[in-house]
């Protein structure tokens, strides 16, 4: 008799372990997106639970769609964005003054218009 009961605990503990398992795995993109700070983990999220109902066909594009995104580069694969973000800062700088030395002092100010 105790090893009827004993059994029946057994496979009630192993299903309701696997139940809380496949959620836990399904939520690792969810975790991942969130500690790279993924502007899209909301939407991760969600195709994570719609990948429990789709026999988790979506699961591994859920996984790399979560580790592609870095919050240092984005989706790109380049080292270092920034070292772009200072030539094109300083080529405003040299057309702004180029465009201050075009402009007629006066035209800086504006005009009031006649009716």
């Amino acid at each position: 008799m105790f090893l009827d009961y004993f059994a029946l605990f057994l496979i009630f503990f192993v299903v309701i372990t696997m139940f809380y398992l496949i959620i836990v795995v399904h939520d690792i993109p969810y975790e991942i997106a969130v500690k790279r700070n993924h502007p899209h983990q909301d939407a991760i999220h969600a195709a994570g639970w719609v990948s429990l109902f789709t026999l988790h066909a979506i699961w591994p594009f859920l996984w790399i769609w979560a580790t592609i995104y870095r919050p240092d580069r984005g989706y790109g694969f380049s080292s270092s964005p920034s070292s772009n973000n200072e030539e094109l800062i300083a080529r405003i700088e040299v057309l702004e003054a180029q465009l201050a030395a075009l402009q007629p002092k006066d035209a800086t100010q504006p005009r009031d218009k006649e009716v």
